[in-house]
C-alpha cells in the first residue's frame, strides 16, 4: 500500500528542523503533503502564501512532497488529502506528551488516520520557529537555523 501522510504545522518561518522532516518522510512514505495552517490565535511573522511559497522552494527537489494550505481540523485536512497518517516531529520529552495527547484524540475523532512520531535529528533539535522569529527580529544571523531561501526573506522582513 502507497503511503500518503500529512506533515501539518504553522511553519512560520520554515526550519532546518521542518526541512529535516520532510525528507525523512519522504524517504520513508510514497507521498508527503506539508500541509500549512493558520493559527488565529497567532500574529504570523509570514502570511500563508509566503510560508506555502518559502516550503515550496524548500522542498522542490523532492518529487513525492507537495505544499498545501489546510484549514480546520487536522483529520479533515486527512481526509480532504487522501492522507492515511499524520508525520509529527519530536523535539522533546515536551513535545511527545503533547503529541500522544493530540493523536489519540485525533485517533477518535478519525480511527483510520494513524500518527507517525520522527524524532528530530540531533543537529536540529534545537531549532523551533518561535526562536528564529525572535533571533531575526533582535538581528541575528539565523542562517545556521533556517533553509536558504527562509533566510534571504527574514533578512528582507527585518533590514535595519
Amino acid at each position: 500500500m502507497a503511503i500518503h501522510v500529512l506533515f501539518p504545522g504553522t511553519f512560520d518561518p520554515p526550519t532546518l528542523g521542518h526541512v529535516d522532516l520532510v525528507q525523512r518522510a519522504a524517504r520513508l512514505f510514497a507521498r508527503v503533503t506539508v500541509g500549512v495552517a493558520e493559527n488565529p490565535g497567532k500574529q504570523a511573522l509570514f502570511s500563508i502564501e509566503e510560508r506555502l511559497a518559502l516550503l515550496g522552494e524548500c522542498t522542490r527537489g523532492l518529487s513525492n512532497v507537495s505544499v498545501a494550505r489546510v484549514t480546520g481540523l487536522v483529520v479533515e485536512a486527512c481526509e480532504a488529502l487522501g492522507c492515511q497518517a499524520v508525520v509529527r516531529g519530536i523535539r522533546s520529552a515536551t513535545d511527545y506528551d503533547y503529541e500522544v495527547q493530540m493523536a489519540g484524540t485525533n485517533r477518535v475523532l478519525a480511527p483510520g488516520v494513524d500518527t507517525v512520531f520522527l524524532p528530530s535529528s540531533a543537529e536540529v533539535a534545537h531549532v523551533s520557529s518561535t526562536l528564529v522569529r525572535q533571533i531575526a527580529l533582535l538581528g541575528g544571523d539565523c542562517s545556521k537555523l533556517v533553509p536558504a531561501p527562509v533566510n534571504a526573506a527574514l533578512r528582507r522582513r527585518f533590514q535595519r
